[in-house]
């Protein structure tokens, strides 16, 4: 099975500061860090180290070659990856003393997706390959259209949300992948468990994973509920966290293992990826997982 990506590629500028700029509020920071980014980019990577087949679809600016090598070095098809004459997308993240963020997007090369290039990125896909997507490309619908009519299962990470993604043909999802933020925001539920019950009972064929942070996750469909806590680490960042949960936990799943070591195996990955800085830097390979 193959796991197709249509997804953002950034710059992250990562600034420690000791904690979150205020409003009027200049704030000097203790250091700054150039880091490849955008959740297209690292959940690629994830799959990519978990050992996934995946190929990533996407767009970055004439000077940024780098962001395409840190996809191929972690076993990433880049067939489909095209240069544009504009800016890559990039992020300005804030990282406390906490090892929290708090993340600004620019979009960037990442908007340049279109019907064309879609149909083109999705030739090869068959019936019940794999399409992640998330929030930081622009075309969700025609890209969540193309894909439905292949037979493709899509999995959505609905981050960062807005509005607009009530808007998209979401009865199409087949896995959600939420955080608490992003699962609030789609149910007005704050309770996890409320949440995971609100979007099953909506979309009663789909797979809900809602990733609690030190909580660890939870995981809901028609027949299964499962609790996965979180492995005990030292956040050094968790910028990469969610991401890293997301590409292990679909390679796992789309390599046969069942749910219960799926969710065991991304929360391991997850625990080593918020123990070191940057985002796809952060991402371990799956013998290191494995060998935890």
């Amino acid at each position: 099975m193959k796991i197709y990506n249509l997804g953002s590629l950034n710059i992250d500028y990562v600034y420690q500061v000791p904690h979150f700029v205020r409003p009027g509020e200049t704030l000097a920071s203790s250091e700054m860090q150039t880091f490849p980014g955008g959740k297209g980019l690292n959940q690629s990577v994830a799959l990519g180290r978990a050992g996934a087949t995946v190929i990533h679809g996407g767009f970055i600016g004439n000077n940024d070659k780098w962001l395409a090598d840190i996809l191929e070095a972690s076993k990433v098809d880049i067939r489909h990856l095209q240069t544009v004459s504009m800016p890559s997308g990039h992020a300005i993240i804030q990282v406390d003393t906490n090892g929290q963020n708090c993340i600004l997007l620019f979009a960037g090369a990442n908007h340049c997706f279109t019907s064309k290039y879609v149909e083109q990125a999705l030739a090869d896909a068959e019936n019940g390959d794999i399409l992640l997507l998330q929030n930081e490309i622009n075309n969700l619908e025609i890209v969540f259209e193309i894909a439905h009519a292949k037979g493709m299962q899509i999995a959505f990470n609905p981050s960062p949300f807005d509005k607009s993604l009530l808007d998209l043909p979401l009865s199409y999802v087949d896995w959600w992948l939420c955080n608490e933020i992003e699962g609030n925001e789609l149910t007005g539920k704050e309770d996890p468990m409320d949440i995971v019950t609100d979007l099953c009972q909506r979309f009663p064929e789909s797979n809900v994973l809602l990733t609690l942070g030190k909580e660890g996750s939870l995981f809901k469909n028609a027949s299964k509920l499962i609790r996965q806590p979180a492995y005990k680490t030292n956040a050094v960042d968790t910028t990469a966290a969610g991401d890293t949960f997301t590409g292990y936990f679909l390679a796992m799943a789309a390599s046969g293992k069942d749910i219960e070591q799926a969710l065991q195996i991304a929360s391991l990955a997850s625990s080593i990826a918020v123990s070191r800085e940057g985002a796809s830097s952060s991402i371990p390979w799956l013998e290191e997982v494995l060998n935890k």
